[in-house]
């Protein structure tokens, strides 16, 4: 059964470096008849782009791309791609907003100071007798690997756990800015999955750039409003051109596209 998600390769990530992405942003403007004008952002005018250029891929990574795109038909049919270049989750420093999932005993404070120097972190007090945590979903498989990685600080030591679908592991929290990742194991099967921290029985931990990915390691954070799962995504090209350049060695250029008015 062919699935609706971007294959990803051996290395369990997306892409190659380097990868180009554009977005391209439209606005509207009403003219009045006094001459003023009024101007809006069209946020279903948004387009994202990327270029995704593979070297010395192996036979099996090529004949899946290659599979993929046939089933997709070229250009015809939309699919599910997690941006390389992103953050998966949204609103990953407005950590009250509705695409979080909170438990009810679970107290959020915002404009904490945060490792970078500003006040972008967020203290998260539990006031419960158990743990409790904070969670996103997001509307992607689990054949993919992710990585879930978030700074961590608290005024007293405290064991807090980072949670990767069906996967957790214990962070040992301490007054200096650490950044703990998780690796998760691929759940076949699964149509999305939920990522987050959990805290300690009246414990407080202070949180900051909570980023997943979908690849086995953690990159640099990036802070988002817009979280990086792009469905309805569509390949730009009717034609994908894979050349053969050495013995289980194959070479191509991916062009997808995601506009949100589609």
């Amino acid at each position: 059964m062919t699935t609706l998600q971007y294959p990803q390769l051996g290395t369990r990530a997306i892409c190659q470096f380097p990868i180009r992405k554009v977005r391209r942003t439209r606005t509207i403007t009403n003219r009045a008849a006094d001459g003023s004008s009024i101007k809006l952002a069209d946020a279903a005018g948004l387009i994202s782009e990327w270029t995704l250029t593979y070297t010395d891929m192996t036979d099996g990574e090529a004949e899946a791309l290659q599979t993929f795109f046939e089933a997709m038909e070229g250009s015809l049919c939309g699919f599910t791609f997690l941006d390389p270049a992103g953050n998966l989750l949204a609103w990953s420093e407005q950590l009250n907003h509705d695409v979080w999932q909170k438990d009810p005993l679970l107290q959020l404070t915002a404009g904490v100071s945060d490792p970078r120097g500003a006040d972008r972190a967020w203290r998260l007090v539990n006031n419960a007798l158990a743990g409790q945590a904070l969670v996103q979903t997001i509307a992607a498989a689990g054949v993919y690997q992710y990585c879930v990685s978030a700074f961590l600080r608290s005024a007293t030591p405290v064991n807090a756990r980072l949670w990767a679908g069906p996967d957790s592991c214990n962070c040992e929290v301490t007054p200096v800015w650490t950044r703990f990742a998780l690796g998760s194991s691929p759940a076949p099967g699964e149509t999305s999955m939920r990522f987050g921290i959990e805290t300690d029985a009246l414990a407080a931990v202070e949180v900051y750039g909570i980023q997943v990915e979908a690849q086995a390691g953690a990159s640099g954070y990036k802070a988002t409003s817009r979280g990086g799962v792009y469905e309805g995504a569509h390949f730009r090209d009717d034609v994908l051109a894979v050349t053969k350049t050495g013995v289980n060695r194959n070479s191509c250029t991916v062009n997808i596209i995601h506009a949100n008015h589609l």
